[in-house]
């Protein structure tokens, strides 16, 4: 690792680029010149002339740490990442110069485990979507039975970290039997005692529910393609709340167009926000929820974010 960076200036100044509330805002303000705009992240120019000076920066999925910003960045120490991805940060470029990273490990598990459930719920179930005909004055109960119950059912965990335990607790309750794959697990780990321990295919091909948990890299893009998706059960429903990139979009709108797959929930995406093409792959595609990279945003988890972040990035720089 490269030799820690020294802020040269007698006033520390902090940049945040994305939000921020206000409380922990104040509580930056009270120690050093802090430069808020959490819009920033979106003006490269002014960002590069902002951070030149800045001993931190705050910042969630937008801001792109990058050996460019690096090199703007003389006096950086230290990126206060709030959340938990890392995929829009270069950690070997801030390994070299010095800067490190503090992520809000953990603070947002539980509102994103939750999303998990409330996605599952939906898409299982299948009769959330009736509120407009019943509306109109129809009464859609035609047949005798509307989507399935999570008991006895199961639920497969792609990555088994904390936000994947915390989803395992939830459907545990439901009386769902669980499964998980991952490689970087050590086998010792008695985190394993939670669930049954499987490969990939075999967890692809005998889950009713597939929850993606890894991180975005060279070996998970694109990790659940076109085969990946012949592999589930035609009536399984697949939730992505990790990181775009790691599912074919185009193959998974093309498995449930062609009714190859129960249903999907789409938190997070290849292109964000979605421009017009990426958001066509999408139109008229049944049985899928799409919502904007915010599983792991709640009222709570947020606050939680920021004390973590900020107060470990104030403990850096006061130490």
């Amino acid at each position: 690792m490269g030799a820690a960076r020294a802020s040269n200036h007698l006033v520390t100044r902090v940049v945040v680029s994305e939000f921020l509330p206000e409380n922990h805002l104040d509580l930056l303000r009270l120690r050093f010149d802090v430069v808020y705009d959490p819009e920033l992240y979106a003006d490269r120019a002014r960002l590069l002339i902002e951070i030149g000076d800045a001993a931190a920066v705050f910042i969630r999925n937008r801001t792109l740490i990058d050996q460019e910003l690096l090199d703007a960045a003389t006096s950086l120490r230290v990126v206060g990442r709030l959340g938990v991805g890392m995929d829009n940060i270069d950690m070997v470029g801030c390994a070299g110069v010095g800067v490190i990273v503090i992520p809000a490990a953990g603070a947002n598990a539980v509102s994103v485990a939750e999303y998990v459930i409330g996605a599952m719920l939906v898409l299982v179930r299948g009769v959330y979507d009736m509120t407009p005909s019943m509306v109109a004055g129809e009464w859609p109960r035609q047949g005798h039975a509307f989507g399935h119950e999570f008991l006895g059912k199961t639920l497969g965990l792609v990555g088994f970290g904390s936000i994947a335990r915390q989803v395992a607790m939830r459907a545990a309750a439901f009386g769902m039997g669980i499964v998980a794959h991952d490689p970087l697990l050590p086998d010792d780990d008695g985190a394993w005692g939670m669930v049954g321990k499987v490969d990939l295919e075999t967890l692809l091909s005998t889950s009713d529910v597939v929850s993606l948990h890894v991180p975005l890299d060279d070996g998970t893009r694109n990790l659940i393609d076109a085969d990946a998706l012949e592999t589930m059960k035609p009536s399984a429903i697949l939730v992505n709340t990790s990181r775009g990139g790691i599912v074919d979009e185009t193959a998974l709108a093309e498995a449930l167009r062609n009714h190859r797959l129960g249903g999907a929930a789409l938190d997070v995406f290849s292109t964000e926000p979605l421009g017009p093409k990426p958001a066509a792959t999408f139109a008229g595609v049944p049985n899928l929820l799409l919502t904007p990279h915010v599983a792991g945003n709640t009222v709570e988890s947020v606050e939680r974010v920021g004390t973590v972040v900020v107060n470990a990035v104030i403990e850096f720089l006061e130490g």
